[in-house]
């Protein structure tokens, strides 16, 4: 095998600040300057995660313009629109929610669904680099909590209420969208039932920009995407009627563990920060109800953990990254956690005799929805290899979690910073110069 052609730490730092400058529009980051030229939920929590070594003040800049575009329900929009940018679709004219949704913001366009919560991290990490600078930066960082710690409060308390809708302990979805992880196979079964209607006419964009059709969802797909996106344009997006109406309801246990996760270091800022007692205790409250439902999700024998499909009223078992959800958030007993790790580092997973990396894949390679080129169905994310990491440092795994930084550093090196990677061969895929790929670098290297 040729040797790497990589980079230095200090040159990929160097490279990863750069595009990270290239991408930013003034007060918001593009995800990736040709593929998506807007701002995105979670993609903007790791851009600021990767900004804080770099600025704190341009890393509170970033979430100051995603919380600006807040619902005033509580709901954080999957994407927040440029003005003046054109190439995405569908844009905000085909999501009307400044027309048609009560609680839409009427100064920002933005999409009608979210995205998973993973803000609270990233205002931790931006409150602990403010720590190792002068007073002024630390200042800044403070007035950003003290400004937008009911924002954040209500966020949480918007998903807690609004989007458990059985009181299981899971955050509910109505769109595979809302997961991030677009067309995992974990929505295969859920989307068969989905039977479009007239789906006004459409021109995608996003196979021109990446033209490789075995890197991204078909046709027929997104007809789905756009029919489900119809159905709540006609309940004006309305939190109760979206829970009768819509054709697609799928309990997320990733989204619902990562949600544990962000009430649990939320609540650990207010107290830190003397925030009023009754937000961290339902904070803390919030962590536990989740951490239970994910726990209740698991297999008996395994532990891994499953999706529940509302609609079809059955569990959803894939040999996606998904199953990994209860060592995020925690709550296994201590043997089907050891269990649940073999299975992750074991040859089905990130041990797997053909990887190029010990990285997880978002689908087993031995799955039969394992595809290595396709989106969510194979390819490792970059910014998964983060999250894993950075949860097993804070679970006092700090073994693992260095192995992943190394071997998620080791893949970055070319320098490419791509959406994702080819399992096998480590062929960067998808849209390059991704800002949350340069983000998770600079923070491993920070």
């Amino acid at each position: 095998m040729p040797p790497d052609p990589s980079f230095a730490p200090t040159q990929l730092a160097a490279r990863a600040a750069y595009l990270l400058r290239g991408n930013d529009l003034g007060v918001m980051t593009t995800a990736a300057p040709l593929l998506y030229p807007h701002m995105w939920s979670w993609d903007a929590a790791f851009v600021a995660i990767g900004l804080a070594p770099l600025s704190v003040e341009r890393a509170v800049v970033e979430l100051d313009t995603l919380l600006s575009a807040q619902w005033s329900n509580g709901m954080i929009p999957h994407i927040v629109f440029a003005n003046g940018v054109d190439g995405y679709f569908p844009g905000p004219a085909r999501w009307a929610t400044s027309a048609l949704a009560e609680h839409a913001p009427r100064t920002r366009h933005t999409s009608g669904i979210t995205q998973p919560p993973v803000h609270a991290i990233a205002v931790q990490r931006i409150l602990d680099r403010a720590k190792t600078r002068g007073r002024s930066t630390r200042a800044v960082a403070e007035a950003f909590l003290d400004r937008r710690w009911d924002d954040l409060v209500c966020w949480h308390r918007w998903l807690a209420e609004c989007r458990d809708l059985r009181g299981q302990g899971r955050i509910t979805l109505y769109h595979g969208w809302e997961s991030g992880m677009d067309n995992s196979p974990r929505w295969d079964s859920a989307y068969a039932n989905v039977i479009p209607g007239a789906v006004p006419e459409y021109q995608r964009e996003d196979n021109k920009i990446n033209t490789d059709s075995t890197q991204r969802p078909s046709d027929t797909e997104y007809d789905r995407y756009l029919w489900l996106l119809e159905e709540m344009k006609a309940v004006r997006y309305d939190d109760e009627l979206l829970a009768k109406t819509m054709s697609f309801a799928v309990e997320d246990v990733f989204v619902s563990a990562i949600f544990s996760v962000a009430c649990t270091v939320l609540a650990e800022i207010g107290e830190d920060y003397k925030r009023p007692s009754a937000d961290v205790r339902d904070l803390y409250g919030w962590a536990d109800r989740f951490r239970a439902g994910v726990i209740d999700a698991t297999d008996q024998r395994t532990g891994a953990a499953r999706d529940f499909d509302v609609r079809a009223d059955k569990w959803v078992a894939t040999e996606t990254v998904a199953q990994f959800a209860p060592l995020l958030c925690g709550g296994l007993s201590h043997d089907k956690e050891r269990a649940l790790l073999k299975l992750l580092e074991g040859p089905r997973f990130s041990s797997h005799p053909d990887l190029r990396y010990a990285l997880i894949p978002t689908t087993s390679p031995v799955s039969r929805d394992f595809r290595p080129r396709e989106y969510w169905r194979g390819p490792v994310w970059p910014v998964t290899t983060w999250l894993f990491s950075w949860c097993f440092a804070r679970r006092g795994w700090a073994e693992r979690a260095s192995a992943l930084r190394q071997e998620g550093l080791r893949q970055a090196s070319d320098g490419s910073f791509a959406e994702y990677y080819e399992p096998f061969t480590g062929e960067p895929l998808g849209s390059m110069q991704q800002s949350w790929t340069a983000a998770a670098v600079l923070d491993w290297l920070g």
